[in-house]
């Protein structure tokens, strides 16, 4: 037997981070914890420390991490506590660490997520944010450092395993003809259009299939989810966003498909939990117990699927959009879609503003080619400052 795979879980108290902890507690025999980050929840990333005992632990700042360290050690623990962005690309890019999750949510997990690339390590990537805001460059340091990358949003991940092992070679030449993203449409896909703006916050978070965190959440009743996995998928699989479709498929069982120019579609199927993906990743190639229970057809008994109404979902218009004029256009989308959850989630906008602030963003300034890191950071920042000037007016 060789030695368990050290891991680093980037985002370790979300609900990506628990459900890849409780992989990882499934095969004790062939994964151990390396690192463990966590932001804002930190009675439950000591928690996690006391039950996972990781050489390391990340917090945002100085002081919680010597709160931490001081409640880690009083309790026998030898786990040694960083913070900010140094101690995330510390723990993401060691030499002792095999693979990273890659679950922060937002900007924030862009550099950690980098760091691990340019180390050339195995990154399960669920930060979607991370390719989407600097796309060519991420895909650039993957193939320089030689790091494997595997996505782990259930949609990608499923394309993953649909495309033949050869599909770097290109889309066409492998014969693929368009890749099917598919999407539950959230808890407002029936809903009047004119009751949206009284929506709030508890009924945009109440998923119907998934369990997500609210930000992800949000983004799912808005589809800006999708659109963001739109342009995911585009660098990951080196598509054309013409080549990209989005299918609503209610009961979130199919998790997306593959149409080949033969007219064969593979379609890869599952129960809406995220340790499938999960478990595909860590294991690859080779796959692993889970722990999710297997799909009952006939108790599903219908698959339903429909074309997304962009009236209803102005995010993902505004996501193919940006999508088709790349340079820093999709940075722009995330910072100013992340400005305006927030506020939705604050009760300092109606749902419907969302796409509002977003679509004035990226109106305001035109984007620019992407040159390096610096230049995704300062469009990142401008963007966030227009949303924020956007929310001043209208308060």
């Amino acid at each position: 037997m060789s030695a368990p795979q050290q891991i680093t879980v980037l985002g370790a108290t979300g609900s990506i981070g628990l459900s890849t902890l409780d992989v990882i507690a499934r095969h004790p025999e062939r994964y151990q914890v390396f690192a463990l980050s966590g932001f804002s929840r930190l009675v439950e990333l000591e928690s996690l420390c006391m039950l996972y005992r990781p050489r390391y632990a990340v917090v945002a700042d100085a002081a919680a991490a010597r709160a931490l360290q001081d409640s880690l050690h009083a309790a026998g623990l030898a786990t040694r506590v960083l913070c900010g962005d140094e101690g995330l690309c510390e723990v993401a890019a060691h030499p002792d660490v095999d693979a990273v999750m890659a679950a922060i949510v937002g900007a924030a997990g862009l550099k950690p997520t980098l760091a691990a690339v340019e180390a050339g390590k195995k990154v399960l990537l669920a930060n979607k944010e991370a390719l989407v805001m600097s796309g060519a460059l991420f895909m650039q340091a993957v193939r320089q450092s030689g790091a494997v990358l595997l996505p782990i949003d259930s949609e990608h991940n499923a394309i993953f395993q649909c495309l033949p092992g050869d599909y770097a070679r290109g889309l066409q030449q492998v014969g693929v003809r368009r890749i099917m993203l598919t999407a539950s449409g959230g808890p407002f896909r029936e809903t009047p259009l004119e009751q949206l703006a009284g929506v709030t916050p508890e009924q945009a978070c109440a998923h119907p299939n998934w369990s997500m965190g609210r930000k992800i959440s949000v983004d799912s009743a808005s589809m800006m989810n999708k659109g963001l996995e739109l342009i995911e998928a585009c660098w990951l699989f080196d598509a054309r966003p013409a080549q990209v479709e989005v299918v609503i498929h209610p009961q979130s069982v199919i998790h997306s498909l593959v149409d080949y120019v033969d007219g064969s579609v593979l379609a890869q199927l599952g129960n809406p939990d995220m340790r499938t993906p999960i478990s595909h990743a860590l294991a690859w190639p080779q796959r692993i117990d889970s722990g999710v229970a297997p799909l009952d057809l006939f108790a599903i008994a219908r698959l339903d699927f429909q074309a997304p109404d962009e009236q209803r979902f102005p995010c993902l218009r505004l996501a193919r959009q940006a999508a088709e004029q790349g340079g820093t256009a999709p940075a722009m989308l995330n910072a100013a879609n992340e400005v305006a959850v927030a506020a939705f989630l604050e009760r300092r906008i109606r749902f419907p503003e969302i796409a509002s602030i977003i679509d004035s963003v990226l109106n305001a300034e035109p984007a620019i080619a992407v040159e390096d890191l610096d230049t995704v950071l300062v469009a990142d920042r401008q963007a966030r400052e227009r949303a924020g000037h956007w929310l001043n007016r209208r308060g």
